[in-house]
């Protein structure tokens, strides 16, 4: 008898997009090299039900809206990313780099909740080495039940036995269902698996957090459906190497993706920073040179940080340019201007730039904290204490508005600063009368400096 040949087909690992045949180049979304091939089986007839019930149409005025019911996370910062709290029935799908401090998180927050029943579903991990991460968190749980299991099905039948209120998959790339031939964290596996959990967590109103990889590119691993498919996509980074880590929404149904959360990684887990201007600004006995204090925004949080620059002659033919926590193109089109518009010869100097605390900041708002830290290192002359500014810095060398400068301003105040530097206009309608801060309105990069340095 002649064997059956298995059908297979060629899926993107980028976009999910299908394909009957190999090519180099992805006809959807473009992208070179990221075809696979996998086993496919014929999909199972759905029977519709006789007696099913037809939705029917209705116009706007006639929907009532409702708040979503919301379980209240232990950790503020969590609650504010998601939007003010988990949605029951939702399904978040949280990714970071390995190492981040990702299963830390959640662990740390389930820990916390008295009064729910949750199951955490591990495939990377053995249930040893959870008890060792609730041991240095040092917190004990009886509502929390732990499974190390791989397979859908069996996901299904714990779930079924415990009846949680909260279900945890740590992680996605590690299940798989026993109807796809296709080994697990592939492109059919993730996208079937993940569509069987939306399908649970809808039907039972039972929140579903699932931990996800990422690719070297940074962004979420498995098919680009996996992020349609799910009610929120946050996305944990930060750099290893310093302490600070940044929670952001990429994707949220039920609130604004403006949001951002920001942890301390200490030696007992995940602290919450509330005010991370009083961890970012250097408490300094003496002025120094070379450090300029900018008021950026993360979405619509505003918040103090230095930006630290070393100017020096160049000791070989080459001067160096050095970028950290700030865009190297950004730093080197404001040097530019500098040496163009002001008349500072730059272009033999070596130029050193940092942003404290490891934090990458991308706000254009930073630009005229970047210049000052610059030409305040280049003239050894210190800032004087107690001044910030905000301000983008354009092409011919003028100050530019920026967006949300009443609360960049009353996050300064709050914070004791005497003076901010803003651009000029930008204050259209804002009442300063109450302000105890002092407010520099600059047209050019050359007034900024004069009201710095006289």
């Amino acid at each position: 008898m002649a064997k059956v040949k298995q059908k297979t087909a060629w899926f993107c690992t980028s976009c999910g997009a299908e394909s009957p045949k190999w090519t180099g180049r992805c006809p959807s979304c473009g992208d070179w090299n990221t075809m696979v091939e996998e086993k496919i089986s014929a999909p199972a007839a759905v029977a519709m039900p006789a007696g099913r019930h037809k939705a029917v149409p209705r116009t706007v005025n006639d929907i009532v809206a409702v708040d979503e019911p919301r379980i209240h996370m232990p950790s503020e910062e969590l609650n504010r990313v998601l939007g003010g709290g988990l949605v029951k029935g939702s399904i978040v799908l949280l990714g970071g780099e390995p190492g981040i401090g990702k299963s830390t998180l959640v662990l740390q927050n389930l820990l916390a909740i008295r009064n729910r029943r949750i199951l955490y579903v591990s495939g990377e991990e053995s249930a040893s080495q959870l008890k060792l991460r609730a041991d240095r968190i040092g917190r004990g749980s009886d509502n929390l039940f732990i499974v190390c299991e791989t397979s859908l099905e069996n996901i299904f039948s714990h779930i079924e036995a415990t009846e949680p209120e909260i279900v945890v998959v740590d992680s996605i790339q590690t299940i798989a269902t026993d109807t796809l031939d296709s080994s697990a964290g592939s492109v059919s596996q993730v996208r079937e698996c993940a569509a069987a959990l939306l399908k649970f967590a809808k039907e039972s109103s039972v929140p579903v957090l699932l931990i996800g990889h990422i690719n070297k590119e940074g962004s979420i691993a498995g098919p680009k459906v996996l992020e349609h498919i799910v009610d929120a996509v946050l996305q944990f980074e930060g750099d290893r190497q310093y302490m600070y880590r940044l929670l952001r929404a990429i994707k949220n149904r039920f609130g604004s993706t403006s949001e951002l959360g920001i942890y301390e990684m200490c030696r007992r887990g995940l602290r919450e920073v509330s005010n991370p201007s009083e961890m970012l600004m250097t408490h300094r006995t003496e002025d120094l040179s070379g450090v300029a204090t900018g008021v950026t925004l993360e979405g619509i949080r505003p918040f103090l940080i230095e930006a630290q620059a070393l100017v020096s002659t160049a000791a070989y033919g080459t001067p160096q340019r050095s970028v950290t926590g700030f865009d190297a193109k950004r730093m080197n089109m404001l040097l530019a201007v500098l040496e163009k518009r002001v008349g500072f010869k730059l272009g033999a100097k070596d130029v050193f730039l940092n942003i404290a605390g490891g934090l990458k900041v991308s706000d254009p708002a930073l630009d005229l904290a970047v210049i000052a830290a610059i030409l305040s290192s280049n003239v050894d002359m210190a800032i004087p204490s107690g001044w910030c500014m905000a301000g983008e810095v354009g092409l011919s060398g003028e100050i530019r508005p920026v967006v949300r400068i009443e609360q960049r301003i009353s996050e300064a105040e709050k914070l004791g600063m005497t003076d901010i530097i803003i651009p000029q206009g930008n204050l259209k309608g804002f009442d300063t009368s109450r302000l105890s801060i002092r407010i520099h309105e600059v047209a050019k990069v050359a007034d900024a400096f004069r009201e710095l340095f006289g």
